[in-house]
């Protein structure tokens, strides 16, 4: 069989097995359980599927050994398992695994040993590791099939992403209750975002905050907003000038970007996004940073005096919540639309960039704020 039809075998084996495990051994259902489970890394499990799928493709290689690094007849190309395959299969299903390969996080780059469960990977949760490696050794030491391994993992992975779902179904029935209901006021918008802003991993928050700013009165502003980049990825790997960045209507050139913060924006910040500009031919009106952490007026001195040294761009800091707040009296007409452009960029993120406990956390504020409750 081919990797595609190998997956797909063990798709429906795991339709079909979705009541009730099919692994023996409770120490290793354990395991498979933790590494599925484990929502503040998914590399584990993506790591854990490649192994897999290179074994069952291959049967003579050691699901320990996916870097061709490592030499001999029995290792492979756990990544190139990863991409080629593995990717396609998990969007088609929408199963809870990052969108990108396990193979080029920093506890797994760049290895050129085997993943022996005596050997410790540097990455957290450690248990994580722990678990995933002792997985590939339990398939290596014969204690449990490659196959049957993989359709628990992927038994576990469909269970978890329909009980998501039926939680975000719930949610969303919840929030059209309040349709027609006296719609909420800029004020209480900007105490809802801001409630939601002060949740763990909201790091993507304020990037959406600002887009959706623009996705709501983008054309009364005759501007438009270029896609948004990948949570994770640098602005020097995109090309990029920043977090959002806009353009005229009819035009490709940024003439504004947003950089955004969680933090205090410092002077090394300001000179950072100086050397940023020069390296655009054309000319960008406005580098704008959003905090959502004190303003230094130090540092807005220091970022206004590069005006005239950048031949008339204009740097500046913005507080979040202040932005969020002009923004929605200024445009208070289309406030609802800005919640709904705000709630649809949240729940269409990845997991890895805003996870679920962030939207249904969303969901939950807001159905609360228009109830009344």
């Amino acid at each position: 069989m081919t990797p595609e039809e190998i997956l797909q075998d063990i798709y429906e084996k795991a339709i079909s097995a979705l009541s009730s495990s099919v692994i023996a051994d409770p120490a290793i259902r354990e395991r498979v359980e933790y590494v599925c489970h484990c929502m503040s890394n998914r590399a584990g499990v993506r790591l854990l599927m490649s192994c897999l799928l290179g074994k069952l493709d291959k049967p003579n290689v050691d699901p320990r050994k996916p870097y061709t690094e490592i030499g001999g007849s029995d290792c492979f190309s756990g990544r190139t398992y990863d991409e080629r395959y593995l990717t396609k299969f998990i969007n088609e299903h929408r199963l809870p695994v990052n969108p990108t390969t396990a193979f080029l996080t920093p506890t797994l780059r760049n290895i050129d040993h085997p993943l022996t469960a005596h050997r410790e990977l540097v990455g957290r949760p450690r248990d994580l590791y722990r678990n995933t490696l002792e997985l590939l050794e339990d398939v290596a030491e014969q204690r449990v099939a490659a196959d049957v391994l993989f359709v628990e993992a992927v038994r576990v992975l469909l269970l978890m992403r329909d009980e998501k779902l039926a939680r975000m179904t719930s949610l969303l029935k919840a929030l059209e209750r309040t349709v027609g209901a006296l719609p909420l006021s800029s004020e209480a918008i900007v105490t809802l975002i801001t409630q939601h802003l002060a949740c763990k991993n909201a790091s993507r928050l304020p990037v959406l905050v600002v887009a959706a700013a623009y996705e709501a009165a983008g054309t009364r502003l005759a501007e438009r907003m270029l896609p948004l980049n990948s949570h994770n990825a640098a602005d020097l790997q995109t090309g990029s000038s920043g977090d959002v960045e806009i353009c005229l209507v009819g035009e490709n050139s940024v003439v504004t970007a947003y950089e955004m913060k969680m933090k205090r924006v410092t002077d090394d910040d300001i000179d950072a996004a100086v050397t940023k500009i020069a390296r655009f031919s054309n000319r960008i009106h406005n580098y704008l940073f959003v905090t959502t952490e004190v303003i230094d007026p130090i540092v807005a001195q220091y970022a206004a005096t590069f005006y005239e040294k950048t031949d008339g761009t204009e740097i500046a800091i913005l507080d979040c919540i202040g932005f969020l707040r002009h923004f929605l009296h200024l445009f208070h007409r289309i406030r609802t639309e800005y919640i709904n452009v705000y709630q649809r960029l949240v729940l269409n993120e990845p997991d890895s960039a805003v996870n679920q406990t962030l939207k249904e956390v969303f969901l939950t504020l807001r159905q609360t704020a228009e109830s009344g409750e």
